[in-house]
């Protein structure tokens, strides 16, 4: 399915640090994600050949669409690592001008890139000339609130050949403490003559669906909102909102673990299975067979590590309001009551009860003894979304 063809209207994945993980867009993919982006890959590490970051530009087995995003700042290396991620199978490549973290923007990647326009539109006319598939770029509305440039950088990217642009509604400073500016959206999604996309505080379809009328973009992404409630994909694909039971959740939410056990376990008769995923030279000939895995001691605390951080999202989640209103992105929910045991044990925050469910999922156990409440000392970010 090709870039062009799908993005009319979609609901993208965002490319997300650890977020989107292979085997969670797997799982969007069952729930009717048609374009999905990878973790944000640098392309300096893949000129080192380093085998976590080759891990990082594998599509999955029956992704429809599937995109790479590479954060760099030199037009030649940009250049070879869109070739080479095309080469590998990629749809389309973005260009990472969004990441906020501090790590990326002190090596003028990210946002930080996004403040040299010049420099973005080489970058942009760089990969364009060598790769056929379309070249795409998502930014954030500027560096802080007096620097706005989004206007200027959004055209630069036009002029240099980019084939849509995605806009998430806030400042690098602003990280996502503050809601997002759909107007300032809007604004790009007229000024430039290719098709935006908008990204921001979606969560639920109605919302989808309004954005995406007033906005005048051509689609939307998702990040934190696929994080929450991963259904949002098939609400957004049906235009109805769905009220998940908490035995429909934990059935995802096992689907999941399925996913990441196939991904990251290794079959029994071959014991470096889980290696040569990362492997930078030769791709996993059978990553799409259906011979059982096994998770060995490695492979499992990658699977924790990941479903943990996905369960601190998952906790997140609250359902329409009885009395008709929705919850925010921007607030959590204090006033909801849970409809039974297991949906109270999921909307818990505290460190023993994500701790009790990801061993629960894990270890495929029912989760009918959860712990007392204890103390929340910790709470999942979105590492890095560019």
């Amino acid at each position: 399915m090709s870039f062009v063809s799908s993005l009319p209207g979609a609901l993208v994945l965002a490319p997300m640090t650890k977020g989107s993980n292979l085997p969670f867009r797997q799982l969007c993919v069952e729930l009717g994600a048609t374009v999905l982006v990878s973790e944000m890959v640098v392309a300096r590490r893949l000129k080192q050949r380093r085998r976590s970051e080759f891990a990082l530009i594998r599509r999955a087995p029956g992704e429809p669409c599937f995109g790479v995003q590479l954060a760099g700042n030199k037009p030649d290396e940009m250049a070879w690592a869109a070739a080479l991620v095309e080469a590998r199978g990629a749809d389309f490549v973005d260009l990472n001008l969004g990441c906020p973290i501090d790590h990326f923007t002190r090596m003028g990647l990210g946002a930080a890139l996004g403040r040299q326009v010049t420099r973005v539109r080489r970058i942009v006319e760089a990969m364009r000339a060598v790769v056929q598939v379309p070249v795409t770029v998502k930014i954030r509305l500027g560096w802080n609130a007096s620097t706005h440039n989004y206007l200027e950088l959004a055209q630069a990217i036009a002029d240099g050949g980019g084939a849509a642009l995605t806009v998430h509604g806030r400042t690098r400073e602003a990280r996502y403490r503050q809601p997002a500016d759909w107007d300032a959206i809007a604004e790009v999604a007229a000024a430039v003559p290719i098709p935006v996309i908008g990204n921001g505080d979606l969560l639920f379809p109605h919302e989808a669906a309004e954005r995406l009328a007033a906005s005048g973009c051509t689609a939307l992404m998702t990040a934190r909102g696929a994080l929450i409630k991963p259904w949002l994909f098939r609400e957004v694909a049906e235009g109805r909102y769905w009220d998940i039971t908490a035995d429909e959740r934990i059935a995802l939410y096992r689907r999941y673990v399925e996913l990441a056990t196939r991904h990251w376990g290794r079959r029994p008769d071959a014991a470096t299975a889980h290696d040569r995923a990362d492997d930078p030279v030769t791709p996993l000939a059978d990553a799409a067979d259906d011979a059982p895995r096994v998770l060995d001691d490695h492979a499992r605390e990658r699977v924790r590590d990941f479903l943990r951080w996905h369960v601190g999202f998952w906790v997140r989640y609250a359902p329409q309001r009885p009395d008709g209103t929705w919850p925010t992105m921007q607030q959590r929910e204090s006033a909801f009551v849970p409809r039974s045991p297991l949906e109270a044990l999921l909307a818990r925050h505290d460190d023993a009860a994500i701790d009790y469910i990801t061993e629960r999922l894990l270890d495929g156990n029912d989760l009918t003894d959860p712990p007392p409440a204890g103390e929340t000392t910790s709470e999942p970010t979105v590492v890095a979304a560019g």
